[in-house]
């Protein structure tokens, strides 16, 4: 048995997390959600060994989970369903297109307006109880996630040996799967950020993060979060907009911006994808050409996107 876990799935959700680690994806991806649901399992379903459709809906809809989690609850407890299938039981496997209902932290790309307003409202928050750095160091972390298109992990988790401020390089190791890659700050950004590791290096406590948490680790994702839900909140924004936001939503920006900025600069969309792609760490060339779905319809209808080329990229994949 996994000491990990306590719940009659213990020693089958090791397997899965074994199983993954040594396909290349990080095990801490989905660790946490599954000591969450092995603690679920094992206080609401003990005994039960079936991963059945009450246990998979009843853990995600559970009343006591965070809107922001459900949909990483969701795509955890599928993928172990589909591992469970594949050992030949008659496991349960949540449907592909299946979306929490509770979850209301959309994808959104923000106007000019609502970024400047969002970020502005971040510069204003104020310390926490528990995190009495927060606000400086949230105030460095969005901006970085949203100028470098990283991933919230890969900005959460930054070793501070890892940002080069004599170059404004930036060595991406917590990535999605385990792959390395640079990606370069602006000028601006890394005047911003040397300024701040000024003040890291006092309040930090030698810890090795460059946005290090009161522990000494890095900064949780609920943490940051709830940072960003409480500065949007806050936003002098006006008109409809979601009431809650993703931190993804910032690394989605960069890549709108991306796409938006070269077809105005004379370049080839299609052309431009792979190095957004390298740029942003991702494995195939369609989860890059996905954002091309998000830009506005003017663009979309402009001949800087070879749609029979597009089309054909996502049938190899479906093939």
């Amino acid at each position: 048995m996994n000491d990990e876990f306590i719940s009659a799935f213990s020693g089958r959700i090791g397997a899965f997390l074994d199983c993954r680690t040594a396909r290349g994806f990080k095990r801490e991806t989905y660790i946490w959600h599954f000591i969450r649901f092995d603690r679920w399992c094992a206080e609401k379903q003990p005994g039960q060994d079936l991963l059945s459709r009450e246990i998979v809906h009843g853990w995600i809809d559970d009343d006591k989970a965070p809107c922001h989690e459900l949909s990483h609850r969701a795509a955890a407890v599928r993928l172990f369903g589909r591992y469970l299938c594949s050992l030949g039981e008659d496991a349960y496997v949540l449907p592909d297109k299946y979306t929490p209902i509770k979850s209301h932290a959309a994808v959104f790309v923000f106007t000019d307006a609502e970024l400047s307003a969002l970020f502005e409202s971040i510069d204003f928050l104020v310390p926490a109880k528990k995190e009495p750095f927060l606000n400086e160091i949230v105030s460095v972390l969005f901006r970085l996630i949203y100028t470098c298109g990283l991933r919230p992990n890969e900005g959460r988790e930054l070793l501070a040996e890892n940002v080069f401020l004599d170059t404004g390089a930036v060595l991406i190791t917590h990535t999605k799967r385990n792959k390395e890659r640079f990606v370069a700050m602006s000028d601006d950004m890394a005047a911003l950020a040397r300024r701040y590791d000024q003040r890291r290096r006092i309040f930090g406590g030698g810890s090795p993060y460059f946005f290090p948490s009161a522990g000494g680790g890095p900064l949780s994702a609920e943490t940051i979060h709830s940072a960003l839900n409480m500065a949007w909140s806050h936003a002098d924004i006006d008109g409809k907009h979601p009431g809650k936001i993703r931190v993804y939503s910032l690394r989605h920006q960069f890549a709108s911006a991306c796409l938006n900025r070269w077809p105005d600069n004379g370049e080839n969309l299609m052309a431009m994808l792979p190095f957004l792609r390298e740029y942003m760490g991702h494995k195939n060339l369609s989860e890059t050409a996905c954002y091309i779905h998000i830009l506005p319809e003017n663009l979309i209808k402009s001949p800087a996107i070879d749609w029979d080329k597009f089309n054909a990229m996502f049938q190899e994949v479906e093939k």
